[in-house]
């Protein structure tokens, strides 16, 4: 089937003389999950990973995918014709580097330019300056005749109860700060962006509950660019109630057109498509900047994160009634990987305000658990064992807030090794959970509290340490982040963020321990004001691979004191096995 795809491709490349076709993983909004409809990598290459770059070529066709995906693209790329490259390894060329060296000089590279954003396109650009790019070729769209349909279903209200503040509130707070930097039009192209900011939300990505739509404000209007067949009464009750005019999806090429020449329009290259940029007047200047309404939205106010903290009960009490069905049931050798991720999502679904997971969970059983991002194999399935170590990262996405947590548990007996890296990771966990820090400090900084347990046991994990959660939005939200690539960006109050350090060994185990926390205040004094984390999730942190020895007196207080607030959180929610499994699961360590 691959094969065939590659030699249709191939044909409609030589018709209009392309050299190269560019395939992304992304959609016109640049979204880091995708519809069905826009899986057009997935389509062409059959590799479904999260994420990857295609190059097809008239001899060749490559996929670019990172770590988290080697293993898996090796697989599902086998007798297609494609040949995997791995992103950052030395050896394989990075996507502008394979271009210079087969695009000769004059040649043509093709893409569609309604999928590519404008950063990327400029650093092509850049790159390729020799090279003609060809921004208006959607081959994919030519070939897939079965191909899902577009979203359709109706968008609604994110009400005030949940929000905090009015969509007319946060308008105004954008345009203050338009009126600072001398902005007339803010274009706004991420689909979180503008549900936060309209305080409306959707069904159209999976996981994401969010709305296809486009979103501009000017000084005096504020228009929301959306299909009609998913507007509803209630909604534009909402949205003529806050001065919002609505305008069709598509009618955004148009209206952008009639913006005044020497206005100046702020956008975000990172999330603007191409396509939109180029439908802009070429007299508007176009002002390149990161997102404002991402830096407001990172910020929870006070209502926000009350619903959050109600939100993490619950998603703690469905945690504990998984895991000990999960406990019961694996001795029966009835469980694997896929039936326990299906488990926890049923369990989630019977709490209140429940809408869906905020990411396809990760189930993984021993040596799996090794792979970061592992996904269950569904046609064989592992079966879980009373022994060794199961690893669950996982969430949901409720009314009243989005939830993200591993969990790594104990499910017989352990290696020394397995229990060693269990603790180093949970020393990790603690060190910056409990860290205090200036204000002004950024994500960058931060990373070293949780790397220092580990590296000085000459251990290390080559993923981020945190990333920013959305409130009912996207679990993985900007532009706050904790890791070692250097991000300008401070801590907040208010700011969410996950802690999840890991060990992962090859071939025979992974440990992560995941809590979401929130940035507050701690103390001002002579010596500055200080900052530190308030921990929102509430799920018990399995105790039974611990090697106390290796803890100190502080970590272990921080241990038994975390679990007796889960126990006191939750114990009220629950009966019968269930509440002895939380009293068993929260009982003190001691030396």
């Amino acid at each position: 089937m691959i094969n065939k795809r590659l030699r249709e491709i191939r044909t409609l490349m030589a018709n209009r003389g392309i050299n190269a076709y560019l395939v992304t993983t992304s959609d016109p909004h640049q979204s880091e999950y995708l519809a069905d409809f826009y899986k057009t990598r997935e389509f062409i290459s059959g590799f479904t990973g999260s994420a990857g770059t295609v190059v097809i070529t008239k001899d060749e066709a490559i996929l670019w995918t990172d770590g988290r995906y080697f293993i898996q693209a090796a697989y599902e790329l086998s007798g297609t014709g494609f040949e995997l490259y791995k992103m950052g390894v030395p050896g394989f060329p990075t996507v502008t580097e394979y271009l210079l060296n087969k695009v000769p000089v004059g040649g043509k590279i093709g893409f569609n330019g309604n999928t590519i954003s404008f950063k990327l396109y400029r650093e092509l650009l850049e790159a390729l300056d020799q090279r003609m790019l060809i921004s208006n070729l959607d081959f994919i769209s030519d070939m897939w005749k079965d191909r899902p349909s577009i979203p359709s279903d109706k968008a609604y209200v994110h009400e005030l109860k949940y929000t905090g503040t009015s969509a007319k509130q946060r308008i105004e707070k954008l345009r203050d700060e338009m009126y600072r930097i001398d902005a007339d039009y803010n274009l706004i192209a991420a689909l979180d962006d503008i549900a936060y900011l309209y305080c409306i939300r959707g069904n159209d990505v999976a996981y994401n509950p969010v709305v296809f739509s486009y979103a501009l404000i000017s000084k005096d209007k504020a228009y929301l660019y959306i299909d009609e067949e998913k507007l509803t009464d209630e909604l534009n009750e909402h949205l003529e109630a806050n001065d919002i005019l609505v305008k069709p999806y598509d009618e955004i090429f148009e209206h952008l057109k009639e913006i005044p020449g020497k206005s100046n329009l702020i956008f975000d290259p990172k999330t603007v498509n191409l396509a939109v940029i180029n439908s802009i007047n070429a007299n508007v200047r176009l002002v390149k900047t990161d997102s404002i309404i991402a830096k407001h939205k990172a910020v929870k106010n006070s209502t926000e994160l009350d619903h959050m903290r109600n939100a993490f009960i619950k998603d703690g009490v469905a945690m504990v009634k998984f895991l000990n069905w999960l406990e019961t049931g694996t001795p029966t050798g009835t469980v694997n990987e896929v039936l326990a991720a299906e488990k926890l999502n049923w369990f989630r679904s019977q709490q209140e305000s429940f809408v869906e997971p905020s990411f396809n969970t990760i189930s993984a059983y021993g040596e799996n658990a090794a792979m970061p991002h592992y996904s269950p194999n569904e046609q064989n399935p592992v079966i879980l064992k009373p022994s060794g170590l199961y690893l669950v990262d996982s969430g949901g996405q409720y009314l009243d807030g989005t939830t993200d947590i591993t969990r790594t548990i104990a499910l017989g007996d352990l290696t020394e090794d397995e229990k060693y890296h269990y603790t180093l990771t949970l020393k990790s966990h603690i060190s910056l959970s409990d860290a205090y820090f200036k204000t002004g400090t950024t994500g960058y900084y931060l990373d070293a509290f949780a790397r220092l347990p580990m590296l000085k046991h000459k251990i290390d994990f080559a993923h981020g340490t945190g990333h920013g959660v959305g409130y009912f939005l996207n679990v993985h939200e900007g532009p706050q982040s904790i890791s070692t690539r250097f991000l300008d960006v401070k801590m907040e109050e208010g700011m969410v963020v996950s802690v999840e350090p890991g060990v992962y060994i090859n071939d025979s185990h992974g440990i992560r321990i995941e809590n979401l926390v929130v940035v507050e205040k701690v103390e001002k004094n002579e010596f500055g004001e200080f900052l530190g984390f308030e921990v929102l999730t509430i799920c018990p942190i399995d105790t039974r691979p611990v090697v106390v020895d290796l803890l100190t007196d502080d970590e272990l207080k921080w241990l038994n004191d975390y679990n007796k607030r889960v126990y006191d959180l939750v114990e009220s929610h629950l009966t019968g096995s269930d509440l002895a499994y939380l009293k068993k699961a929260t009982e003190e360590v001691k030396r």
